[in-house]
Order: structure tokens, then C-alpha cells, then sequence
């Protein structure tokens, strides 16, 4: 009976035993497997954002060129406008310019007239004086 305990614990020792070296490799596969999936993942998501980097680059370059493009309407747009307003300032410049001249005339026209009725009232004065001296000296 000894020997044949003997051997049952020997069978369950050495049992025991080969389930562990299968448990080992088990382990080490698992391990391997999960080393490979990892470095599968990680080029996978450098190649991805290779791609993205390269879109986003494209995309930059692209609204950079419709900015200037947009940025020279604009300058053209503006530099028409101004010359616009420029021309109508100086048309109504030169307007104002002839309407100020031709006051100007009238009221240098009115001032002579009135100068000059002015002037022949003091004649007339004067010589009225010089005349009513005249007579008072004689």
C-alpha cells in the first residue's frame, strides 16, 4: 500500500509539474502575442498620423492661399473705392470752388456799386459845400 501511495503522490507530483512548465509557456506566448499586437497598434497609429499631419499641412497651405487671394480683392476693391471717393471730392471741390467765385463776384459787384453811389452822395455833398463856401468867402 505504501508503494502504491507512493506512486500517486509521485503521479501528482510530477502531474503538477508538467502543468506548470505548461502554464510557463502559456505565459511567455501571451506575452509575445500582446509585444506583437503593441507594436502593430503603434505603427499603425504613426502611419495615421503621418496622414493627418500631411492632410492638416495641405489644408493650411491651401486657406493660406485663398487668404491672400481674398486679401488682394480686397486691396483692389479698396484702392477702386478710394479713387472713386477722390474723384466725387474733387468734383464737388471744384463745384464749390466756382459757387464760392461766383459769390464772391456778386457781392464784389454789390460792394463797387454800393461804393460807388456811396462815393457820388459824398461828391455831391462836398461840392455843395465847397460851394456854399464860396459863397461866404466872396
Amino acid at each position: 500500500m505504501k508503494s502504491k501511495l507512493s506512486l500517486v503522490v509521485t503521479l501528482l507530483a510530477v502531474a503538477a509539474f508538467a502543468y506548470a512548465q505548461d502554464a510557463g509557456s502559456d505565459v511567455k506566448k501571451a506575452a509575445e502575442d500582446t509585444g506583437h499586437a503593441t507594436k502593430t497598434a503603434a505603427k499603425k497609429t504613426a502611419h495615421a498620423t503621418t496622414k493627418a499631419a500631411d492632410k492638416t499641412a495641405d489644408a493650411t497651405a491651401d486657406a493660406a492661399k485663398d487668404t491672400g487671394h481674398a486679401s488682394k480683392t480686397a486691396a483692389k476693391k479698396t484702392g477702386h473705392a478710394t479713387a472713386k471717393a477722390a474723384d466725387k471730392t474733387a468734383d464737388a471741390t471744384g463745384d464749390t470752388a466756382k459757387k464760392t467765385g461766383d459769390v464772391t463776384e456778386d457781392a464784389a459787384k454789390k460792394t463797387g456799386h454800393g461804393i460807388k453811389k456811396g462815393a457820388k452822395a459824398v461828391g455831391h455833398g462836398v461840392k455843395k459845400g465847397a460851394e456854399k463856401t464860396a459863397d461866404t468867402v466872396k
